[in-house]
């Protein structure tokens, strides 16, 4: 388990996907976002103190779940850009699509991913029901975004039966997928490397709505 801010460096660094250029990133990342949440609330302030643990490691914790070259990935709700900006700080020749609606944050991840260098980093302003569904990911994922059920109602469009969902759900991980009802998929839980109560949800979905399995 990941318990602190020196674990957290060190489990990021450890990264197969962690050269001395995506550390860089990452330590920008680290930087800007202290400075943005004066300006606007990006992530709370008390997590700011643990900033490597509850935010950059839980979400480049994701990327043990997926084999290094899969791509493109769809990040749902980026926000301040958890995991989305991370993931593409850490594999930054991977297309990765951030979607969010609140205009001040995709500002933020569009200047970010400037900052960055990260090319490959497409912001999808507006709400997600809204988007094309001409994008099929090779990876979903989604951090605090909305309930499990209504996540995919959402989103599946942009899935097919081989895309891997990555759905960190803190304490109600285990909950919500035992409550979901009517979709066909093979999601399972994963503990939490950063949180000993929380789970991320992980699997496929067999492409389209029916009696579960």
């Amino acid at each position: 388990m990941i318990a602190s801010e020196e674990a957290a460096i060190a489990f990021v660094r450890g990264l197969p996907e962690c050269d001395d250029a995506a550390l860089d990133r990452l330590t920008t990342l680290v930087r800007c976002l202290a400075e943005e949440n004066e300006r606007q609330n990006l992530v709370s302030v008390a997590s700011l103190d643990v900033v490597w643990q509850r935010h950059i490691a839980d979400s480049a914790q994701l990327l043990r779940h997926v084999p290094r070259e899969t791509g493109p990935w769809l990040d749902l709700g980026s926000g301040a850009g958890f995991p989305g900006l991370v993931v593409a700080a850490l594999r930054p020749e991977c297309a990765v699509y951030l979607a969010e609606s609140r205009a001040l944050r995709c500002a933020w991840l569009r200047d970010m991913a400037n900052r960055l260098a990260l090319s490959c980093v497409t912001v999808l302003e507006g709400p997600v029901e809204k988007a094309p569904d001409i994008l099929k990911a090779a990876v979903i994922s989604a951090r605090a975004f909305a309930p499990l059920g209504r996540l995919l109602e959402l989103s599946a469009r942009f899935s097919t039966s081989e895309t891997a969902w990555l759905l960190p759900k803190g304490r109600s991980a285990r909950d919500e997928l035992k409550k979901l009802r009517g979709w066909k998929h093979a999601f399972h839980v994963e503990q939490s490397l950063t949180d000993p109560d929380a789970g991320i949800i992980v699997g496929t979905l067999a492409g389209g709505k029916g009696k579960s399995r």
